[in-house]
Order: C-alpha cells, then sequence, then structure tokens
C-alpha cells in the first residue's frame, strides 16, 4: 500500500491524472493520452518507433542503417539455435508469431511468464545446460522469434485475477516510484522527460517501448567490440531484462538481476515492470529486432 501511495503522489505532483486505483484498462487509456497530447500529430503506430517517430534527422540516419540492419546475422544465428534446443515444441504454432502474446499470466501457477523465462525453461526441458537471459545466445533466439512476430499487434492480457493485478500493479509502482541516487524513475525519463536531450542520447517515449525489443544497440556493439576485439552476430544485441538492469545502473540504484543468482533466472521486480511495462504498449504492432542508439 506504501509503495502505491508513492506512486500515486509522484504522479498527482506531476499534473496527471491519479492512476493508483485504476485499472489496468484505464491506466492504458491515460498513458496513451499523455503521449499524444505530448507529441501531437505522431500516430499510435509510430511509437513502435521510438526516438525515430519524435525526430526527423534520426529517422533519416535509421532508415538508412535498416537498408542494411545490422541485426540480421543475430536473427540467423538465433533461428540456428531454435533448432539445436529444439524450442518449436515447447510452443503453441512451433514458437513462431507468438511473441505478441508475452508476458503472459498463468492462472494454474499464479504467475506471469515472460519470453526469455520460457525460452529458458525449454532449453532445461530439452536437457540442455541454462543460458544467460540479457544478451548472446538468448538475445539471438529472442530476437529470431520477434522477427517471426513482426507487424502482430501487442496483446496482453491482465485478467481480473487478485494475483495478476498484484503483479501488474508491483510493475507499475516501479515505473513511477523514483531510486537510486539521482533519484529518478522510469516515467521520469521516458514520460515526462521524453524527446529531451539526456547528454548525447533523446529520451524516447514509454509508448511503445516494448515493441521492438530484443534491440541492437550501437553503444552494445560498441561495448562489445571494445572488449573483445568483434562484434560476432550477437554483439550489440540485448533482450529488455539488460535494459532494464542498465537503466537502474545509470540512475545509480540497485541493479537487481546482477550477479550469479540472476543471470540465468529473473528477478520478479523485472518479471512484474515488464508485465505492466508491455500493456502500456497494448495495440502497437511488434517491429523487433530493432536498431537503437
Amino acid at each position: 500500500m506504501k509503495r502505491l501511495l508513492i506512486t500515486a503522489t509522484a504522479i498527482s505532483l506531476l499534473g496527471l491524472p491519479l492512476l493508483a486505483n485504476a485499472s489496468p484498462k484505464q491506466d492504458l487509456e491515460q498513458f496513451r493520452a499523455y503521449f499524444f497530447k505530448k507529441f501531437p500529430g505522431v500516430k499510435l503506430q509510430e511509437f513502435s518507433n521510438g526516438i525515430y517517430a519524435i525526430d526527423p534527422v534520426r529517422r533519416d540516419e535509421w532508415q538508412n542503417i535498416e537498408e542494411f540492419p545490422p541485426y540480421e546475422a543475430g536473427i540467423d544465428a538465433g533461428k540456428a539455435l531454435f533448432k539445436k534446443y529444439g524450442l518449436a515444441k515447447c510452443f503453441k504454432n512451433g514458437g513462431k508469431g507468438i511473441k505478441q502474446n508475452y508476458p503472459y499470466f498463468d492462472s494454474k501457477s499464479g504467475k506471469v511468464h515472460t519470453l526469455v523465462a520460457d525460452i529458458q525453461a525449454c532449453i532445461v526441458k530439452n536437457g540442455h545446460k541454462p543460458i544467460g537471459l540479457k544478451k548472446g545466445k538468448m538475445a539471438g533466439i529472442a530476437a529470431y522469434m520477434a522477427y517471426t512476430s513482426r507487424g502482430k499487434v501487442q496483446n496482453v492480457v491482465v485478467p481480473n485475477d487478485k494475483r495478476a493485478l498484484k503483479i501488474y500493479n508491483r510493475g507499475k509502482t516501479h515505473f513511477y516510484a523514483k531510486r537510486g541516487q539521482l533519484n529518478f524513475s522510469c516515467a521520469d525519463c521516458h514520460m515526462y522527460s521524453s524527446g529531451q536531450m539526456a547528454r548525447g542520447n533523446l529520451l524516447s517515449p514509454a509508448l511503445g517501448h516494448t515493441s521492438h525489443f530484443p534491440v541492437w544497440r550501437r553503444k552494445w556493439a560498441k561495448k562489445t567490440f571494445k572488449k573483445k576485439g568483434k562484434v560476432g552476430p550477437f554483439g550489440g544485441f540485448g533482450t529488455i531484462e539488460r535494459r532494464y538492469g542498465g537503466c537502474n545502473k545509470q540512475v545509480r540504484a540497485k541493479v537487481l538481476n546482477k550477479g550469479k543468482k540472476w543471470k540465468k533466472k529473473q528477478h520478479p521486480e523485472y518479471v512484474a515492470l515488464e508485465y505492466f511495462h508491455t500493456y502500456m504498449s497494448n495495440g502497437i504492432k511488434l517491429n523487433g529486432p530493432a536498431v537503437r542508439q
């Protein structure tokens, strides 16, 4: 309850409607309305393109990169791993064209399933050792699966189930609550300051964020090259799990998925955040994997 009050206070101080006790549907309506007002003329589907929907100069640069996308080798390598690990038999439709339904709430277990967690569970079930969740092989597999879902509309369901709503509200609280030495929230950067510059980067709108993950970031590719002297098919790739940890690190908050314990499984806080975060982009078509700054 205390965490929800923090969320409510943070939102009300910024002149937004009080969302703490709103339903997911009401949250989604208010979330969209905020960005439609902030970026007039930008249509819902365009938000899947992140900063390239709001900055024409960066959009031109991005479109030029997309003519020879740097993520193609990663998709091919991810497809090969998908077959190697026998993942098709663990998912509906052989694992193709299903990403738009993730994360989903499983009423039997009372838990939210993310795509990377289900990939990991299948890998283990098929007798293989678990792999890291943030980059490398996992990012490649998820990128391939995302690619097979391009054009599908995100359709995350939050049922009227106390357990599902509890997880959803936990993610909502994380999104709006301030943290770290810089005292920032996800909303500070990607709602209230979206479209503004942070050092050399343009802050992207949160609406549509999850539609293009896994992403291939130039920043990550440079980091890989600096460390290994080459990029490889998965260099530059990262799952949303990797991005959440990076964001917390940037605001000097505790990185919840850091260390051996969380390398091969998800922290429940980030699962909840992904559930809320993705629901807020419902109705937007997937276009991942995508190039980002």
